[in-house]
């Protein structure tokens, strides 16, 4: 397996193998963000069994075919967040879930409705604010047979001073 290298801020090497992102087990990589999706960060859940419910739908068939019986099944919201990253030798997309998502907003993916409810074009500019972000990621094969892309396992920004996107955003917006 050939190594590639790229010198990257101060002084620090990043390894990134050709076979790295086809491995079975996850690989870890350090990269720059080059935009997220922000049309589409969330997805509804049941919040009895946290299964995925389509979009119109609130009602979940699984938990009332099951014998759960409730006046009005509870819904969340959970991250899926595709974004764009670049390597030293490529430029591919990752799908980061609810935990690995969290580190980036700082807050639920809830929170984080409700703000993007209050100020309409917090997702488009969260996306601007992380454009550029040093970041080293764990990399995984997806578990579904049918997903075109890589999760993100774990995620750690490289900035000294990073601050969470919603932490951003409130001192953008003069929130206090």
């Amino acid at each position: 397996m050939k190594l590639l290298s790229k010198q990257t801020l101060f002084g620090r090497f990043s390894c990134v193998s050709k076979q790295s992102m086809d491995a079975e087990k996850p690989s870890t990589t350090i990269c720059t963000v080059i935009s997220i999706d922000h049309n589409s960060l969330f997805y509804t859940v049941c919040s009895l069994c946290e299964k995925t419910l389509p979009e119109p739908n609130t009602h979940c068939n699984y938990c009332t075919n099951n014998g759960v019986v409730t006046s009005t099944t509870q819904t969340k919201r959970l991250f899926r967040v595709l974004m764009s990253l670049a390597t030293d030798t490529k430029v591919f997309v990752v799908v980061l879930f609810d935990r690995a998502a969290r580190v980036l907003f700082g807050c639920s993916a809830q929170e984080f409705f409700h703000f993007t409810n209050i100020h309409p074009f917090s997702g488009e500019t969260a996306s601007k604010i992380v454009e550029g972000e040093m970041l080293r990621v764990t990399l995984s094969k997806p578990k579904n047979g049918n997903a075109q892309h890589h999760r993100v396992v774990s995620l750690v920004p490289l900035k000294s001073g990073f601050r969470p996107l919603l932490d951003t955003l409130t001192q953008l917006y003069g929130i206090l």
